[in-house]
């Protein structure tokens, strides 16, 4: 399992960059030079999990202002992504997307990142913020029931990348810790 400070496992997995055909992976290497929030959820067209992904996208510009890229990742197909990103919201759809979600149908993903329940074939709630040069710089995993905060996904990757000590319940504009 993965451990923060340690080189991101690397991934290339069929994704819905081109929702259209379908035809464009995502790889680690693509987010380089770039703050990755990587997130993986169970399963699409369920209860919880579409509650952290629109929450995710209604505040995508908040993570591009920082420099990051967002991806979404499950053990469902390439083509349930897509049926569920084209399905309204008010249909327990996701009624379009602003960053891609992938496919670790394989299921080696997940399992390199830790967070595959192996006897469901599914992933756990793992969220990893990933540096430009490709470091696990924090990782978090929950229960498949509890949803994510997208409030303290910000308010860490704004904390790391000042490079500073930031106490508990730091927030951007408060003071540093100082030694």
């Amino acid at each position: 399992m993965p451990l923060v400070g340690s080189p991101a496992p690397y991934f290339e997995m069929p994704s819905t960059k081109n929702l259209d055909t379908l035809d464009e992976p995502v790889r680690l290497s693509d987010y380089r030079g770039k703050w990755l929030v990587l997130f993986f959820y169970p399963l699409d067209f369920t209860f919880v999990c579409p509650t952290e992904i629109l929450a995710m996208n209604d505040r995508y510009e908040e993570f591009k202002e920082l420099g990051a890229e967002i991806l979404g990742v499950s053990t469902d197909s390439v083509y349930s992504h897509r049926a569920w990103i084209n399905t309204p919201r008010e249909q327990n759809g996701l009624g379009g997307l602003k960053f891609p979600l992938a496919s670790d149908i394989t299921k080696r993903v997940s399992r390199a990142y830790g967070v595959l329940l192996e006897d469901e074939g599914i992933a756990l709630r793992g969220l990893f913020i990933i540096d430009p040069e490709g470091k696990i710089r924090y990782q978090v995993v929950h229960e498949l029931n509890v949803g994510r905060s997208v409030d303290e996904t910000l308010r860490v990757l704004q904390a790391l990348q000042t490079g500073e000590l930031c106490g508990a319940n730091w927030e951007p504009g408060q003071a540093f810790i100082k030694p």
